[in-house]
């Protein structure tokens, strides 16, 4: 069954109080779903339109699993929390095998 990933490019970070709060639920709500952080706030290269922000990558045992992570209540709770607090780009992508 192929892994299911967040991939998560921040391309600016208007509110570092409501990131810190989005941290403090999410990263529990992540964990409760089964996510495995692999990357968080490390060096980035950027090319051609990326930005070299934050950038964040878990790993699930499934794409569906990614999914249901993101539409349970507790990591919804964290979103509510962010609110505008940053722009990024946020994608659940399916791994390859």
């Amino acid at each position: 069954m192929a892994k299911g990933y967040w991939v998560s490019a921040y391309r600016s970070i208007a509110d570092p109080e409501k990131l810190a709060a989005y941290n403090k639920l999410a990263g529990p709500a992540v964990a409760a779903a089964g996510g495995r952080l692999l990357a968080r706030d490390g060096r980035v290269v950027a090319h051609d339109a990326g930005i070299a922000e934050r950038t964040i990558l878990i790993e699930f045992d499934s794409f569906e699993q990614a999914v249901a992570a993101h539409a349970s209540a507790a990591y919804q709770e964290a979103l509510a929390v962010l609110a505008d607090g940053v722009e990024r780009d946020f994608r659940i992508v399916e791994g390859l095998d």
